[in-house]
């Protein structure tokens, strides 16, 4: 009989911890709140269809979009596993106007979490895969004071780990400490309620087949890239041509399917929506840091995600993400068509 070897989420993060003698445990200790957090979502979500916790509340979020009865369970859940555990000073939340704070009687610790705590939500209704993304930060004020705004609003290359949740046929947590770590998924066995290693060292194609894009909005795209989606339709077998067109409309999914297989997702900026329409704290910069570790680029279009210097917690950005040469392939084109 195969060897199965069972490494565990906790095992997982414990021994990558032993790898840094300076390490406090604290991170891990987060890491794990966010596992218990992921489990109770997985549980809801799944069961979604059966109990009265679909469709809408009536009110809207901060972005003007109708909040889903689920979005509201997943973001109090990452809020309740999380406020405790002495390892924060602040949270943010894309579905929260302003920072949330640590209640006054917890330990205020070092990190910073940043979540979307039900990406794709408007797919619930319809059971496809939706997730939870998270990006964590080390404060930059004292410690021991309560979390700033500044401490919410870095660039994503100061992210010390990040990752996601799909939550599809199977649950799997996907996560980060940095390129030099790796990227590693883990699937969530409900009998023993474990995330268990299924995905290790996850390394993406350096070139894919898949492109991800709403076509829809065709009409309103950049020259540029309206050009990049032809050339990606036409036939040339030297460049593997044409490509195949992959879009569920849950970013998480998507770039979940296109980092395993290789492949680009995009969600442009157009003539409707100049900042484009995802979020670059919640959304993009998380992603990012993911699609790098695992060897693919992440760009607004000009420049790295990571590097951009963000001015508000729910600014939106353009994104290109996925296997590198096609990351850059789409760059030359949007690069070609602004020059003339």
């Amino acid at each position: 009989m195969e060897h199965i070897r069972f490494m565990t989420l906790e095992r997982h993060i414990i021994e990558g911890e032993r790898q840094h003698p300076e390490a406090t445990g604290e991170l891990s200790a987060l890491l794990s709140d966010l596992a218990l957090a992921a489990k109770v979502i997985s549980r809801e979500v799944n069961k979604a269809g059966l109990v009265d916790i679909l469709g809408f509340t009536g009110d809207e979020n901060v972005h003007g979009e109708k909040v889903k009865k689920l979005d509201i369970y997943a973001n109090d859940m990452m809020i309740k596993a999380m406020d405790h555990g002495g390892h924060l000073c602040a949270m943010a939340s894309e579905e929260e106007e302003d920072i949330i704070h640590i209640p006054t009687q917890h330990r205020i610790g070092k990190y910073i979490i940043l979540f979307d705590p039900l990406d794709g939500s408007s797919n619930i209704d319809a059971n496809i895969s939706i997730g939870t993304i998270f990006s964590i930060y080390k404060r930059l004020s004292p410690d021991g004071t309560p979390g700033t705004m500044e401490d919410c609003l870095q660039p994503g290359i100061n992210q010390v780990a990040a990752g996601y949740v799909v939550y599809g046929s199977s649950t799997i947590l996907v996560y980060t400490t940095g390129a030099d770590h790796g990227v590693h998924g883990f699937t969530l066995d409900p009998s023993i309620g474990e995330f268990l290693l299924s995905h290790e060292n996850i390394t993406t194609p350096k070139k894919g087949k898949i492109y991800s894009i709403n076509e829809g909005n065709y009409l309103y795209w950049h020259p540029g890239l309206k050009k990049y989606i032809k050339y990606l339709q036409e036939e040339d077998a030297a460049t593997a041509r044409p490509y195949s067109t992959r879009y569920i409309g849950s970013m998480v999914a998507d770039i979940h399917r296109n980092m395993l297989y290789g492949g680009i997702f995009m969600y442009p900026a157009d003539s409707r929506s100049p900042y484009g329409k995802l979020r670059l704290m919640y959304e993009c910069n998380p992603m990012a840091m993911i699609i790098e570790a695992a060897g693919g680029r992440a760009i607004d279009g000009k420049k790295r995600i990571m590097e951009i210097v963000p001015t508000s917690l729910h600014q939106r950005t353009p994104i290109f993400i996925g296997s590198a040469e096609d990351v850059t392939i789409v760059e030359e084109f949007m690069r070609k068509e602004v020059n003339g």
